[in-house]
């Protein structure tokens, strides 16, 4: 979803203050930035295969779109990271040590920021045999980091952590990548979702005022149905590193998608942005297509939209946007007639052609009525931290119960300082 203040934001310099109803948060995140030379470091390239890039990366090593990050398995008691000039200055990150709960940092550009050492938590608790698994995640949906280097301690090593055996891809705009959240994409439903499964793979290709229509919205030259094939965002720091000519991207970096979920719309049913309804369907069809083109196993689940509550008389009635349109696309993806003789999008030709391979249903239908009540969206008219957990929660069931998906995640968190709690029994 698109306010006004989003097009300041994709201009703005980046902040390390986080607002809280209104409030500056505290956060006193450490300041993670060493001198390498006063250490002595086994250092790897960003290319080394050891390392795992989650999410979207591109040929510069340069992360995009939301909640994007790295994995690997380490020997010894040091983590250290360079990071390049193509890095967003002060960008926060989310580091941690296997289980352990998220550490935050403000990154600067170009320099070295040490986040194991031997007095992190978790450090050395690992059987001798086994590495530690380091994973690091950009918090903002409109910055990012570009990697230099990867150092350990010397004489110790970098392991390749293999890929979960399930993979979940989630398209969508400002609602997925966590706008106005407080940890925005660590904070947004789309992760809730990804990790909240446990034992998942899963990539958020989301930014805020996106249409999925393929034109200008809100300051995004281009719409999701063009966008999702390329390996940047639509952001304004993409503009200046790739022009208007960025990175197709290469879908053999990941794992094939089990599942995708896809929640677009609400920038389109925007009259500001004069998205006509049959180039909505049309498009969103197309991009269905093509989805399946690239991931013919993989299971598309199309979420109705949400557009916040209305006062109803003395209460309050959620609204919608092209609510008969989406569950039309649903309905046509699981005809007979479209399943005998199945139709795919090819981006580089961009033309349909039909396959002529029978396929079997793969597209499901969420509907979001119900779940969020009207003190679930914040004053931005996006969902609050409260608002995300439970979306999340309420995928991570359908997807339970409909796929029979084994839930895994049963300990490490999740979603950073939500843990509230009273341990006062006379109030």
């Amino acid at each position: 979803m698109k306010l006004s203040s989003v097009v300041a934001a994709l201009a703005s310099v980046v902040s390390a203050t986080i607002l809280q109803n209104g409030q500056v948060r505290i956060t006193d995140y450490p300041d993670t930035v060493i001198d390498p030379a006063g250490y002595t470091f086994e250092t790897y390239s960003p290319s080394a295969h050891e390392i795992s890039y989650k999410g979207r990366w591109d040929s510069k090593y340069i992360s995009w779109w939301s909640a994007p990050g790295l994995k690997f398995g380490f020997t010894g008691e040091y983590v250290a990271i360079t990071f390049g000039p193509l890095t967003s200055n002060t960008t926060l990150v989310g580091y941690r040590v296997d289980g352990q709960d998220w550490q935050f940092t403000n990154i600067t550009i170009g320099a070295t920021h040490l986040f194991v050492s031997p007095s992190t938590t978790g450090v050395n608790i690992t059987a001798p045999i086994d590495p530690s698994t380091f994973e690091l995640r950009v918090t903002n949906w409109a910055y990012g980091v570009q990697i230099d280097a990867v150092h350990v301690a010397k004489g110790e090593s970098l392991f390749k952590i293999p890929n979960y055996g399930r993979t979940i891809e989630i398209i969508g705009d400002s609602l997925s990548a966590g706008q106005y959240a407080t940890l925005e994409g660590l904070s947004s439903y789309t992760y809730g979702l990804g990790a909240g499964l446990g034992n998942t793979e899963y990539s958020l290709t989301a930014y805020p005022g996106i249409c999925l229509f393929d034109k200008q919205c809100y300051g995004n030259l281009r719409g999701m149905f063009y966008q999702w094939f390329r390996t940047s965002d639509t952001s304004g720091r993409a503009i200046d590193i790739w022009g208007d000519n960025p990175e197709v991207w290469d879908f053999s970096k990941q794992p094939a998608a089990d599942i995708v979920v896809i929640n677009l719309g609400t920038n389109d049913n925007n009259s500001a942005n004069n998205v006509t309804t049959a180039g909505y369907v049309a498009q969103y069809t197309m991009l269905i297509e093509g989805i399946h083109a690239v991931w013919p196993r993989a299971q598309i689940i199309l979420i109705s939209l949400w557009e916040g509550f209305n006062t109803i008389g003395n209460t309050y009635e959620q609204s919608s946007g092209f609510y008969t349109e989406i569950y039309k696309i649903y309905e046509y993806f699981n005809l007979p007639e479209y399943l005998s003789n199945p139709i795919l999008y090819d981006p580089v030709k961009n033309t349909t052609y039909k396959s002529f391979r029978p396929s079997a249903p793969f597209v499901s239908y969420f509907n979001t009525t119900g779940i969020l009540q009207h003190n679930d969206i914040g004053p931005q008219y996006h969902p609050t931290d409260v608002g995300h957990i439970k979306l999340a929660s309420h995928l991570i069931q359908y997807i339970k119960l409909k796929f029979d998906w084994v839930l895994y995640a049963t300990g490490p968190e999740i979603q950073h300082d939500t843990l509230y709690w009273n341990d006062q029994q006379d109030y």
